[in-house]
């Protein structure tokens, strides 16, 4: 069957693309969306029910579409959450929150385009003369659309090395993928744990596992050591930054920054006024301060960037002050047992010296896999036929200005777009749902504006 639009992908791109559709698309349209997770558009980070796993960006910034700003405060009020647009939300109910809005666009079924969930995975890729791509479903199936939007995120990081030297009797106490939390249960109360990362995901696994009455040490090891910042509990105003007198290079601009940072009150301030320019500063970067970017500036970026909300801040900086969570920096080397524990042996940074850390379970928090090729199938087959092309430095695909994707050999007049992680090359900030959002509009807008012209 041929569509007008297909959509590959059940994370939240894939979510915000398809409620653009329903509102753009004539009721003569027709969609599919292609995915095989059962929990379409709320992903691993919405699924979770633990009421300490809050979002790291203020409610009043969370609407899922843009021209409706207040939509998700709105939400909160109408299920008895007495929240404002400062406050920050549980992650469970962001994911309530985007289911609703979804079924709330199917519900009208009247003036509205046909669209169809397809759940399966999308296994090939392949060019049809009848100007469409077409796609090779897991279940024998192949369906085929005119305009195509990957909206492909990444899964969790691999562990940094292989626990080859771990014994059977010791394999089920690593924990490769922190977010299938029924592992929480298994971890006695006085039992050490080793983290591996110390960003996000490591605050969230910190306070889940005090929530489920762990009371042991927990060790956390990570290249530099680096803990995320909290938000303040009064924001101070953004400052007004023009990106454009900003120096062209990664160490010019870090010293402007940290200039206008000492002359305010709090270095929020310059964060929050460069946040909504992020993407222009980025695209205004060379190749190589894009690469200098990524090896010297990112770990410290994202401390100050992807801050959390205070009150957590406040939960897990107790901990780290009562000494119940140690930092640790270095590079881990290997994974073993010892006297029927774990032991991460480690390079500590800045020397040469080998340290260990025991401990009775070992969790990878390093965080998600960078988007890229290598990550899918799919990817991989449609690179192999030239349709898309990865990004140099390994954020992602190739897109324009226009998130339409850049292919070296493209024969048909077929528009293949990419939204979210995919777009990190020409995007950089494009993981965070105010950015995805707005991307996700901006690309169903170019799609029926072109198809309102072909039909004229």
């Amino acid at each position: 069957m041929i569509y007008d639009v297909v959509v590959v992908g059940a994370g939240f791109s894939a979510i915000a693309v398809t409620c653009n559709l329903i509102e753009q698309l004539p009721a003569s349209a027709k969609v599919a969306v292609i995915g095989d997770d059962p929990g379409f558009g709320r992903g691993t980070a919405y699924r979770t029910e633990l009421y300490l796993h809050r979002l790291n960006v203020p409610a009043g910034r969370m609407s899922l579409l843009p021209h409706r700003p207040d939509d998700f405060v709105e939400w909160l009020k109408s299920r008895g959450r007495t929240m404002q647009a400062t406050d920050f939300a549980s992650r469970s109910d962001y994911g309530l929150y985007v289911r609703d809005t979804l079924a709330q666009l199917l519900r009208k079924r009247d003036d509205r385009c046909q669209v169809d969930f397809i759940k399966a995975k999308a296994a090939g890729c392949v060019e049809r003369y009848n100007s469409t791509l077409a796609f090779h479903l897991g279940n024998g199936d192949e369906i085929a659309g005119r305009n195509v939007v990957l909206c492909l995120g990444v899964g969790n990081a691999s562990l940094p090395v292989d626990p080859v030297d771990v014994p059977p009797f010791l394999r089920s106490r690593i924990v490769e993928n922190p977010w299938r939390l029924s592992w929480l249960r298994l971890v006695a109360p006085s039992e050490s744990v080793c983290i591996l990362g110390s960003g996000l995901t490591m605050i969230d696994q910190v306070l889940a596992l005090r929530a489920h009455g762990h009371r042991g040490r927990i060790d956390v090891l990570s290249r530099r050591g680096l803990a995320p910042l909290g938000h303040a509990k009064t924001p101070p105003a953004p400052l007004l930054i023009d990106v454009q007198t900003l120096p062209g290079t990664i160490s010019g601009i870090l010293k402007s920054l940290r200039t206008k940072s000492g002359e305010t009150a709090d270095w929020r301030a310059v964060m929050d006024g460069l946040r909504p320019m992020t993407q222009v500063l980025w695209q205004r970067l060379s190749s190589e301060e894009r690469a200098r970017f990524l090896r010297h500036a990112l770990p410290w970026w994202n401390i100050h960037r992807h801050r959390v909300a205070p009150d957590v801040f406040d939960r897990f900086e107790k901990l780290v002050s009562e000494g119940t969570v140690r930092f640790h920096a270095g590079f881990l080397k290997s994974l073993a047992a010892e006297e029927g524990t774990l032991l991460a042996g480690y390079r500590v940074r800045g020397t040469r010296e080998i340290a260990g850390i025991r401990a009775d379970w070992l969790v990878n928090c390093t965080g998600m896999e960078r988007a890229g090729i290598s990550h899918s199938p799919l990817l991989k087959e449609m690179s192999r036929f030239q349709l898309i092309a990865p990004d140099p430095l390994g954020l992602g695909i190739q897109v324009d200005a226009t998130s339409e994707v850049l292919g070296p050999s493209r024969i048909l007049p077929t528009r293949l777009f990419a939204v979210g992680a995919l777009t990190a090359g020409q995007f950089w900030e494009i993981t965070a749902v105010p950015d995805i959002r707005v991307q996700a509009k901006a690309v169903v807008e170019e799609i029926a504006s072109n198809r309102s012209n072909r039909d004229a």
